[in-house]
C-alpha cells in the first residue's frame, strides 16, 4: 500500500530561556541533530496516526 502525502507541517520552537539557561553552550552539531530528530520523530508519529485512521 502505497503513502500518499499531500501535506507536511513542521514547526520546532528552540529556546533554552525557559530552562534557567547553560552553563556552557551546546556543541552547535549536537543541537541540529537533536532538532532533526524531534523532527523525524513528530513526522512519523502523524504518518502512524494518519495509518491508524
Amino acid at each position: 500500500m502505497p503513502i500518499v502525502i499531500d501535506e507536511v507541517v513542521i514547526s520546532v520552537e528552540v529556546t533554552n530561556q525557559a530552562s534557567g539557561g547553560a552553563t556552557s553552550a551546546p556543541n552547535p552539531t549536537e543541537d541540529k541533530q537533536t532538532i532533526i530528530n524531534e523532527c523525524v520523530e513528530r513526522v512519523l508519529d502523524i504518518f502512524k496516526q494518519q495509518e491508524e485512521r
